[in-house]
Formats: structure tokens, C-alpha cells, sequence
């Protein structure tokens, strides 16, 4: 049974589809493959981060791009923060922006 995506809100799908357009690509390719494998989506293009919180790694020729998300109930898929990584190491503000967004969308989904 496939994974269905969702956006934790319109500003965050706009975000996304104006990356730099190899790491959409690679995106929507990756997106594809969580919608099939859900949770079995491991690395290179998945990785559990903490508390329920995951990420998808997309390249292009412009750069990483990141975009975290997380899931709820059954078979959905939240996508929460994404950015273009600009450094090594995941900037702090960012990881935050996603954990704030993923409380809400779980207190709002009890399980």
C-alpha cells in the first residue's frame, strides 16, 4: 500500500518546487520512492535524524538540498522544513523550524 504525501503548508510545497532545478529533480525522484517504501527508505536517500524526525537528501549539480518531514498515522507522510545546504553541518535554525513543525503536526494527530 503506498505512502501518501502532504505538506505541513502551501509556503512549504512553494519552497520546495523553487529549489534549483537538479535538486528538484532529484526530489521528486527520491519523493517517489518514499511514497512506495515508506519507512524502508534508508540512506543514501533517507535518514532518521531524531524523535520521529526525517530527512530526504537530494543533489543536483547546484548543491544538496534537505527536506525533512515525518509520519502520522497510517500511511502519510508529513513534509515539513526543506533548504538548499549551504555548509557541512545542518544549521541548528533549521533543524528547529522542522521540530516545531513536526510537534505541531503531532499534537494536532494524536496517536
Amino acid at each position: 500500500m503506498p505512502y501518501t504525501i502532504t505538506y505541513f503548508s502551501d509556503d512549504v510545497q512553494t519552497d520546495i518546487l523553487h529549489m534549483p532545478s537538479g535538486i528538484l529533480a532529484d526530489y521528486l525522484r527520491i519523493a517517489d520512492l518514499l511514497e512506495e517504501f515508506g519507512p524502508s527508505l534508508r540512506m543514501p536517500h533517507s535518514r532518521a535524524l531524531s524523535d520521529g524526525l526525517f530527512e530526504l537528501r537530494a543533489k543536483g549539480r547546484e548543491g544538496i538540498g534537505r527536506v525533512f518531514y515525518c509520519y502520522l498515522i497510517g500511511q502519510q507522510v508529513v513534509v515539513l522544513h526543506s533548504f538548499v545546504k549551504k555548509t557541512q553541518e545542518t544549521p541548528r535554525r533549521e533543524l528547529k523550524v522542522a521540530l516545531k513543525r513536526m510537534n505541531e503536526v503531532k499534537n494536532a494527530f494524536p496517536r
